[in-house]
């Protein structure tokens, strides 16, 4: 029996891993909303988010949490409030690219 070969290096199997878990980090249309408001606003509150997508704020925490805690999305307190930015400014590309494709949709 002929031994497997690999397709891609170590290195670039990384590098495909790292694309796909962004991919479906983002891949919500709350997800992909929150990132389109922070490309466009440095800092914004759960409250402005939510305002702004018209979403309930428990559910746009879940989301905002789960993107902080994958490494999308940085948190600061101001007072009361939580703000949140685009620590991954680099993933607004990978969502410019897809608006910019031309697939079979």
């Amino acid at each position: 029996m002929a031994e497997n070969k690999l397709l891609v290096n170590e290195s670039e199997a990384e590098k495909l891993e790292r694309i796909a878990y962004i991919l479906k980090t983002i891949a919500h249309p709350v997800r992909l909303g929150i990132i389109h408001l922070l490309e466009q606003h440095a800092r914004l509150s759960v409250t402005e988010i939510c305002e702004h997508l018209d979403t309930e704020q428990s559910l746009t925490s879940h989301h905002l949490q789960n993107m902080r805690l994958k490494g999308l999305l940085s948190v600061k307190r101001d007072g009361r409030s939580m703000l949140y930015s685009l620590k991954e400014r680099d993933v607004s590309l990978i969502i410019e690219c897809l608006e910019n494709c031309n697939c079979n949709m």
